[in-house]
């Protein structure tokens, strides 16, 4: 897929964390991902989604961060592919199936938000981890997150110690990276350094690996209702894995 004019999109968003959204089963190229991702010079992202079916009720995904690179799954992306497939009438029901590289996905499309299975949340090393002085909860969901514990989210070193944690070599394909601080019973604030992005005001996946980290260490009850800079998420679980569930919206439409 080049760079040629006439690719349609979507531009959409949730909690703030905004895509472009290219319906069909296409590959983009790195470069223009990054190029339509700059927010200065291009349509401002931060990264580049796809979405086709693939079936009745069935909708496959892909998602390429800002840097050109593709990840496994994009929780946010997740529920903003959820929302374009109903309201452009590519599914006939509330509920379907999403599918991404780490699986199949069930979402609900509420009146007001979409609440979707992200995964089933593992730490996926043994022990606590110590990097850049920090002890890191490493935590995979589809996709690799180290969870760091801070006493005060707001002054937390997120553009400093983010690219260092995110590019150390105990993360072979480099990790998101959220620092939590626990502000009540049932309640978490995080802030986002995204691998490839650099901080976001939301991640969905991110918020759901800060509510394991904290739950399973006894923090908070769940459900977790998680701040993060873009608003708020819920994230729940049961014996499957986590489900999340928020906002996702349509802002415009293109072409490029």
């Amino acid at each position: 897929m080049g760079g040629r004019a006439g690719v349609d999109f979507l531009k959409v968003e949730g909690l703030g964390n905004d895509f472009i959204l290219i319906p069909g089963d296409v590959v983009p190229r790195r470069d223009d991902v990054s190029r339509w991702c700059e927010r200065r010079t291009g349509i401002g992202a931060d990264g580049v989604l796809t979405a086709n079916v693939t079936g009745q009720g069935r909708v496959r995904m892909r998602y390429w961060n800002a840097d050109g690179g593709e990840v496994e799954m994009c929780g946010n992306g997740l529920r903003c592919v959820a929302l374009v497939a109903r309201r452009l009438g590519w599914v006939d029901s509330d509920d379907f199936v999403i599918e991404s590289p780490v699986g199949d996905h069930r979402v609900h499309i509420g009146p007001e938000s979409v609440r979707a299975f992200v995964g089933k949340p593992h730490q996926f090393r043994t022990t606590i981890l110590k990097v850049a002085g920090h002890d890191v909860y490493p935590v995979g969901i589809g996709n690799p997150h180290a969870v760091l514990f801070v006493e005060d989210v707001e002054s937390a070193p997120v553009a400093e110690t983010g690219p260092t944690i995110e590019n150390d070599p105990l993360f072979p394909e480099r990790t998101n990276v959220e620092f939590v601080q626990v502000t009540g019973d049932d309640r978490i604030t995080a802030r986002v350094w995204e691998r490839g992005v650099g901080e976001t005001l939301a991640s969905g996946t991110g918020a759901t690996a800060a509510a394991y980290a904290a739950h399973a260490r006894g923090l908070v009850t769940a459900p977790v209702v998680v701040t993060l800079r873009g608003g708020e998420l819920l994230v729940e679980f049961d014996d499957e894995g986590a489900w999340m569930d928020g906002p996702a919206s349509i802002v415009f439409s293109g072409s490029v």
